[in-house]
């Protein structure tokens, strides 16, 4: 598995990239990443598994903050997020793909559109020269991280998903 808690880009050349801390510090305290980086210049929960601990396979528990690897695993952590049901997962708004309508549309209770495009960061804490080159979305699935992303602060458009 590469990438953990990264953002798969040709262009940049490398899968592992922070989350703004803006975004967190928005969103709240979170009690478990399970797919953080090694390396990280700012803590993104109380715990944090790595790509050495597999936390796809561990036990989850809290409130949990998920920046997925991108590319073919990211509906494996939206699944799980869908089935802890305490979770926020910071994705691209890539609305027509598979992972967006198993894992999103079909399951989740509310998502962010965030504006404009967020600029990551490199595990020593310094900010990517360029934007990640597409938009993004939170995305909660319960009522406690739907009431985080509605009151965050964060410029988009909060949309509640209508269950089927």
């Amino acid at each position: 598995m590469k990438g953990m808690g990264g953002h798969q880009s040709a262009s940049m050349g490398k899968d592992e990239w922070i989350t703004p801390p803006e975004i967190l510090e928005a969103l709240g305290e979170f009690d478990l990443d399970p797919c953080s980086p090694v390396v990280r210049p700012w803590s993104t929960a109380k715990v944090h598994h790595t790509i050495h601990d597999d936390g796809l396979s561990l036990p989850w528990s809290g409130r949990v903050w998920c920046n997925p690897p991108y590319g073919r695993e990211t509906g494996r952590w939206l699944a799980r997020c869908a089935e802890h049901g305490n979770a926020t997962a910071l994705i691209f708004a890539r609305t027509e793909t598979r992972d967006w309508v198993e894992h999103v549309w079909k399951k989740a209770h509310s998502v962010l559109f965030l504006w404009g495009r967020l600029y990551f960061y490199h595990v020593d804490g310094t900010r990517a020269a360029e934007n990640c080159g597409a938009p993004s979305a939170l995305v909660a699935y319960d009522e406690l991280n739907a009431f985080f992303l509605e009151f965050s602060g964060l410029s988009g458009a909060v949309v509640r998903l209508k269950r089927r």
